[in-house]
């Protein structure tokens, strides 16, 4: 330790033992056991005698125990709600099994079993009986694709276990366009996903409730809330908090199907229904091709979740392979039955889709429970798990859409905040991101459900087909490599059977995507396909700022340093008035240069206001030129300049400029002496002249120029409030960061 330093303990480690168990497990910073040998770790290395240290420190005890009784009511309310912040080491902790996988990754695809058929039943209304009769074909061939599908992401997950999304998968087998082009689908598909969602879940509860119908966007709105601050508080939270309702859901829903295909076997096709569903209306379409292939294309929104797992394997605790496969195979499972149980109990007992827009609307998951069951606590119990999960069902895609986010800020083509985790180790800008998008869409389409599907599948099917597609490129190279090897036969290589099956589902995709694409664009698919060019654009104009910044920053920066001709700095000190803020500042540019100028602007606060010129040109000579040519140093210049414009910002540049023509090979430096307020309110009591002073120089003094803030505190610093604040986690996850602080102490 050198001389004249003492080693001191910070507050919270020397005497925190004494703040009571309360204090202790609130903040998290010591635990109770440990001795006061043990708190002693954090050492720091102070400029001050004894009695000094042993006052700042009784000071800094005090002040902590207020710190502790504060924030038992005001701290506590953002951890309530989203937490306590995770440090790094926590971030395996928050990975996800099976059980908790399924409602984290699954809640989109097994909420579209809900309105995936619902608006397939929706375009075959038209139609009638002879539209209802065909539900159970289209389902089938829902069904086959839905098995292309998960046979093509159980191989994408095995063969990119770390991420094996949509945009990896075809920036790295088809090129950074198509991977922009698969982000954009999926970016657009992830924002309509939580509005259809959400939308879907409250036109379930308004069917239950129809006095809540004039309230469904407000509706939409509380819970668009409730999922982003549930997912703010971290993937794992999120996943066992949707498990009951999901489960619930699966369980219900799963029960009444089973019971209705039961009854229909059991009256040979014509079951009674207990509670019969509303009659069908006539047929104002005649059953043609084009309105089969059309509620094809609204029935294939049910598919529109199957990719999250694939986009989220790091999502999974290890090994991930095994975890994604099982929650895939869970999810495409359950799937599959529940779209299956719909059609089939649906085309039994006649139940056909509604107008939402209608007071009397009853959802197809309603008038199924209705028709089967009846109207008793069976009743309430599965339309609320399938309002829950129909809600929820927004939260794949608040899992994926900041990991999407995540990948493109790391290549560039978004802002650099939405690849930085936030305190509970999710991306936080990127589901703040979503939840503003979404409620967007919420507003301006009403939350209405039928006015949101047509926009919806696009992106989906998009992704599908680009994701599908890559992974075929990746097989066919790999069949190349092994065909040069001349290992194997054609029809024995593994990478064959590969590249058949994702060649298939390419196939598949594309078509479904055709299809859609005819069948929607009229309705609104149009500008979907406005939106994803638009999208990929953006995209492209982030990478080339971030390509510019690199142009102008790493260009020639393989130099060695130039350490020839160093010259001090001409350093521009503005002051108000002489004080100790003034005088702290123009000490600090005399230890760096002798070139020292001092500037005072004069009618800042206008024509009206008294100047303290005379004042501080006695107090400049008699406090600091005299005092500075006594100690042997060139005395700093003072000089009064006139801000006609009441605005520091435009003399001092055009000061700048004349001293850069004076000395065009010295740098300039201004030195801003700057008032720190501690409290909340000080901040209206203030004009932030020197915030905005500093910001117009960075902007605009020119790459020669540096900019010093010099701070005076109003309040004695409490470095120790900041620090609990901060690693509250530290003590109750079991981790010590004496350490780092013994490491910073032996570096001083």
């Amino acid at each position: 330790m050198p001389d004249g330093l003492e080693e001191r303990t910070l507050p919270s480690a020397r005497w925190l033992p004494e703040a009571g168990p309360r204090a202790r497990t609130f903040f998290g910073r010591v635990r109770a056991e440990r001795t006061a040998h043990e708190c002693k770790s954090h050492p720091i290395p102070l400029r001050c005698d004894e009695r000094e240290a042993n006052r700042r420190n009784i000071q800094a005890k005090n002040s902590y125990l207020q710190y502790t009784l504060a924030g038992l009511m005001t701290f506590s309310i953002i951890e309530f709600f989203l937490g306590r912040p995770l440090p790094n080491r926590e971030a395996r902790s928050q990975t996800l099994g099976v059980f908790a996988g399924v409602p984290a990754m699954g809640l989109d695809a097994l909420g579209s079993a809900s309105y995936g058929p619902e608006a397939a039943l929706t375009i075959l209304a038209a139609a009638s009986t002879a539209g209802l009769g065909q539900i159970g074909t289209i389902t089938l061939v829902i069904t086959v694709l839905l098995a292309i599908l998960f046979l093509s992401y159980w191989q994408t997950i095995a063969a990119y276990p770390n991420n094996g999304g949509s945009y990896i998968v075809a920036r790295e087998n088809l090129g950074a366009n198509f991977g922009l082009l698969a982000a954009a689908a999926l970016m657009v598909d992830y924002l309509l996903n939580v509005a259809v969602g959400i939308s879907a879940g409250v036109g379930a509860l308004t069917s239950a409730v129809p006095i809540l119908h004039p309230y469904t966007l407000w509706m939409c709105l509380a819970i668009l809330a409730l999922i982003t601050t549930v997912n703010l508080r971290g993937t794992r939270e999120s996943g066992l908090v949707w498990a009951l309702p999901t489960y619930g859901f699966v369980i219900g829903l799963g029960a009444i199907l089973a019971l209705g295909l039961y009854k229909a076997v059991a009256a040979g096709g014509r079951p009674e229904a207990v509670i019969a569903p509303p009659q069908l209306q006539p047929a104002t379409e005649t059953l043609t091709l084009w309105l089969i292939l059309r509620a094809f294309a609204s029935g294939c929104t049910a598919m529109t979740g199957v990719e999250a797992v694939s986009n989220g394997v790091s999502a999974f605790r290890e090994p991930r392979v095994r975890h994604a496969h099982a929650t895939l195979a869970a999810i495409v499972a359950i799937l599959a039955l529940l779209l299956f149980g719909i059609a089939h109990v649906a085309r039994a007992y006649g139940i056909m889709a509604m107008d939402q827009t209608r007071g009397d609307y009853q959802s197809v998951s309603s008038q199924l429970v209705y028709a089967v069951y009846g109207s008793g606590w069976l009743y309430y119990a599965v339309i609320a798990c399938v309002l829950a999960v129909l809600c929820l069902s927004a939260n794949t895609s608040f899992v994926d859409f900041p990991r999407l986010c995540h990948l493109l800020a790391q290549d560039a083509y978004l802002p650099r905040p939405f690849a930085v985790p936030g305190r509970r180790l999710v991306y936080s800008v990127g589901i703040l991101f979503l939840a503003f998008g979404s409620g967007s869409l919420l507003i301006v389409f009403d939350g209405i459900t039928d006015r949101l599907i047509p926009l919806f599948a696009v992106g989906a099917f998009l992704a599908f087909t680009l994701s599908q597609s890559g992974m075929a490129m990746h097989w066919w190279r790999a069949e190349g490599r092994q065909s040069a090897e001349g290992l194997l036969t054609w029809l024995r290589r593994p990478a064959t059977m590969k590249l058949a099956i994702n060649g298939i589902g390419a196939v598949a995709t594309a078509s479904a995507l055709a299809i859609i694409l005819l069948a929607k664009f009229i309705e609104g698919a149009w500008i979907t396909v406005l939106v994803i060019p638009a999208t990929i654009l953006l995209l492209r104009s982030f990478g080339r700022y971030y390509d510019e910044i690199d142009r102008q920053t790493l260009q020639a920066s393989d130099r060695p340093i130039n350490l020839s001709g160093r010259q001090p700095p001409v350093i521009l000190v503005p002051i108000k008035r002489w004080d100790r803020l003034a005088r702290k500042a123009v000490e600090y540019a005399m230890r760096i240069t002798p070139d020292v100028r001092a500037l005072h602007y004069m009618a800042l606060e206008g024509p009206d206001a008294e100047d303290p010129q005379l004042a501080l040109r006695h107090n400049w000579r008699e406090l600091v030129e005299i005092p500075a040519a006594r100690a042997g140093y060139a005395p700093p210049r003072l000089s009064c300049i006139t801000a006609e414009f009441r605005s520091l910002t435009g003399p001092l540049l055009r000061c700048i400029e004349d001293t850069r023509r004076q000395h065009p090979h010295r740098p300039i430096e201004v030195v801003v002496p700057e008032l720190v307020e501690g409290r909340w309110w000080g901040y209206i009591m203030h004009t932030h002249r020197e915030r905005r002073l500093r910001a117009r120089l960075l902007r605009y003094g020119g790459r020669s120029l540096a900019v010093t803030s010099i701070p005076w505190q109003l309040r004695e610093a409490e470095p120790a409030e900041v620090i609990l604040a901060e690693e509250s986690s530290n003590a109750s996850s079991g981790g010590n960061s004496s350490g780092l602080c013994r490491h910073s102490a032996e570096n001083y």
